[in-house]
Formats: structure tokens, sequence, C-alpha cells
């Protein structure tokens, strides 16, 4: 739900850390989860003037997690699911990750976050479906066969199902 938004929003921000440019990193040059590439196509639809990912502002990346990554969908999800997939979907896509939230929930993963995906999530058992799109993440970050990043991206699975769990009220 929206009140949600910022303690997920402050969960992802710590997960993302700062500046990157890891030559190994598909994703290129990154400023707090953001890639270069997208920060130039958010900066066109703004009509303002390219610039270095690095220099964007707190605010630049705040709005675009909410605008890109948040909505539309998690302000319709329970609190925990909703941070679930909003972590994913910075971290992996909105694709990926819907494909993976509909895996954990047993439906079929066409990636098209709709009705039906929607009104599986408000009938799961957050708690359960929590664990289960754990899972399904470590099998997702497991098939990509990158050795050099599976370390970080395991502790972040295991960071991201702890508070999720604690948005619910379970330890």
């Amino acid at each position: 739900m929206q009140q949600t938004w910022p303690q997920a929003y402050g969960f992802v921000r710590k997960s993302e850390g700062g500046n990157d440019d890891d030559k190994a990193d598909h994703g290129g040059r990154t400023s707090r989860g953001i890639t270069q590439r997208e920060y130039d196509a958010w900066r066109v639809k703004q009509g303002l003037p390219l610039q270095d990912v690095w220099l964007a502002s707190e605010q630049e990346i705040e709005t675009i997690y909410h605008d890109n990554y948040w909505e539309p969908n998690c302000d319709a999800l329970p609190a925990g699911p909703d941070y679930l997939l909003f972590d994913f979907n910075v971290n992996a896509g909105p694709h990926r990750a819907t494909v993976t939230l509909q895996r954990a929930l047993g439906i079929a993963d066409d990636g098209i976050f709709g009705p039906k995906t929607l009104a599986a999530v408000q009938s799961a058992n957050a708690s359960d479906l929590i664990e289960k799109f754990s899972a399904e993440k470590i099998s997702f970050y497991e098939a990509l066969n990158q050795p050099r990043f599976i370390h970080g991206w395991l502790n972040r699975v295991a960071e991201v199902k702890a508070n999720a769990l604690t948005m619910i009220g379970v330890d």
C-alpha cells in the first residue's frame, strides 16, 4: 500500500548503494541502482539535457524508482509483497519480476501484471508468498551462472526476505 512506499524505498536504496562502473556488470555505469541508459531516457522524457548518472540528484533517483518500479502495481499489493516486487523490479526489471512473482504464486507466468496476478497476490498468504518468491529469485540468480555476483545476489535475497517478513510482522 502507498503507506509502505517510504520504507520500501529506504530498503531498496540501501541495497543499491552508490556509484558503480563494473565492466563485468551488464548494466554498465550505474548510480544508486539506476543505469546511465535509464537515466538518459528519463532525462530526455523530462526535457532535460543529458548528464552523467553519477550526478543525478537523490530526488531524481527517488522519482525514477517510484514512477518506473513502484508504479503501477505495488500500491495495490499488501505490505511485504509490495516491497518484494518493487525490489526485484529494480534489480531484474519489471517483466522478470512479474514472471518470478507469477511462478511463486503458481499461476501462468506470462510476465503481464494483470487482474489475475493482482487477485492471486491479494489472496495469497503473505508469509508463504515471501518464502516462495525468495526461492524463485534464488533459482533465477543461480541460473545466470555468474559466480562473481552470486554471493551478493543471495545476500540481497536474504536481506529482502527478512525485511519483507518484518513488514508483515514476522521476525
